[in-house]
């Protein structure tokens, strides 16, 4: 068994402090950077990724709308030309950065409202689509796991790494349970491990009414913004880890 954990990394900006950039990265093995759309300023993506590669943790560019007003959880309807080009730019400078940190941007993942959006929007999933393409076809695209939007880029001849999250309940139908609604994220450490223990075992986790829903992810988001994030993310790693799940980069 093996199974790659990532979390959002790089999301400070100025004064403004976001999670623990440090200890997340002694955690997880891959770090999705955010590209200063959605958060980040240079300095702090150029630290981040420093950490990523003195760790050996692999990289990937977490694109956005431009929002920063509103961290990027603000859905648009952005014109297609507007967002093939704003995600083809924010590969771009990350790849820059992580070369002069010695790093290399090896995956893409979608931030908040565009992740969401495009998991079944089909213009705006192709329009991503293509701005990977054309930014370097190289690259992986981390999409959310029983999504349209894996079936689009499969057939566009990308590479697909399907995502779960650790601390976000699911419906039955293996879909995220809103933001909005009462207990759509979760918050115990130990309940958390264990459920993605059995994502990692049987494909399937625990939804919101207690049946249980079919999940194949490759690839396990442990969200870095929450509160207690490192201990959860940590107590994740080490339930995965005495089971004897082997955690390596899909990347």
């Amino acid at each position: 068994m093996q199974v790659d954990l990532n979390s959002d990394l790089g999301e400070s900006l100025g004064a403004w402090r976001m999670g623990d950039d440090e200890a997340m990265l002694d955690i997880v093995t891959s770090a999705n950077v955010a590209c200063g759309f959605h958060a980040g300023d240079p300095a702090t993506i150029l630290a981040t990724l420093k950490g990523a590669a003195a760790r050996g943790v692999s990289v990937g560019a977490h694109v956005a709308y431009p929002d920063l007003a509103g961290f990027g959880r603000r859905a648009m309807d952005i014109a297609s030309g507007d967002l093939v080009a704003g995600v083809i730019y924010q590969i771009g400078a990350l790849q820059r950065l992580a070369a002069v940190a010695g790093a290399r941007v090896a995956y893409v993942k979608p931030h908040g409202a565009l992740y969401n959006t495009i998991a079944h929007d089909e213009r705006q999933a192709r329009d991503v689509i293509a701005a990977v393409r054309a930014a370097d076809p190289g690259l992986a695209l981390v999409a959310l796991a029983g999504s349209s939007l894996v079936q689009w880029a499969r057939e566009s001849g990308l590479r697909v790494v399907a995502e779960a999250f650790a601390d976000r309940a699911y419906t039955p139908q293996g879909t995220l349970v809103s933001r909005r609604d009462p207990g759509a994220v979760l918050h115990d450490a130990e309940q958390v491990a264990t459920r993605m223990l059995r994502l990692v075992r049987e494909g399937v986790v625990e939804a919101i009414d207690g049946s249980l829903a079919p999940v194949a992810a490759d690839s396990i988001c442990v969200h870095g913004d929450s509160p207690g994030a490192v201990a959860m993310a940590a107590q994740v790693r080490r339930t995965l880890q005495q089971a004897g799940v082997r955690l390596a980069p899909f990347a």
